[in-house]
């Protein structure tokens, strides 16, 4: 598993002192309001960054990150994907990261059938939905108990399909 997972993105700049509009990959804003330092990847190295002051505005992050201190600096990192270590990160029993869950094989529970690969998590209002690839194409199931019975992160995710799911 990696060590550094993404946790949002430099959206714009705010202000003329450098600070700076994060939006959000964790779970909440305040998850990334709360972290004490961020990580920039370059060429596979990830370089360390404080987070001077952080806090939540509008669903998105208002921060300011050490040593970027005008405008100028500010938007040069426009559109930067910021990481966080993963022992940073809370996580709940049961929960998983998405970086951890996009490629695992996809089962039917009771047969064993493979269904294809987990390619993507969306978002969704009431839940996630678990976006699945196969030779056929692309197939869309909502990340509840009702389909999602187990996940495990070496053997893959098993659901129960429900008919035409996969049609």
């Amino acid at each position: 598993m990696k060590e550094y997972l993404e946790c949002g993105k430099i959206a714009n700049t705010h202000g003329v002192r450098g600070g700076l509009i994060i939006e959000s990959w964790c779970d909440t804003p305040d998850i990334l309001a709360s972290l004490k330092e961020v990580f920039i990847e370059k060429n596979g190295s990830y370089s360390s960054v404080k987070m001077n002051k952080a806090s939540v505005y509008k669903g998105r992050v208002l921060c300011e990150l050490e040593s970027v201190d005008t405008l100028e600096a500010a938007a040069a990192l426009k559109n930067t994907v910021l990481f966080a270590r993963r022992s940073d990160l809370p996580v709940d029993e049961g929960s998983f990261f998405v970086q951890d869950l996009i490629g695992l094989p996809v089962y039917e529970l009771g047969t064993g059938e493979k269904y294809g690969t987990l390619s993507d998590v969306i978002s969704g209002a009431a839940s996630d939905i678990y976006e699945i690839s196969n030779e056929r194409g692309k197939f869309l199931i909502p990340a509840v108990k009702e389909f999602v019975k187990e996940i495990d992160l070496e053997k893959g995710i098993f659901i129960k399909a429900i008919e035409g799911m996969f049609e």
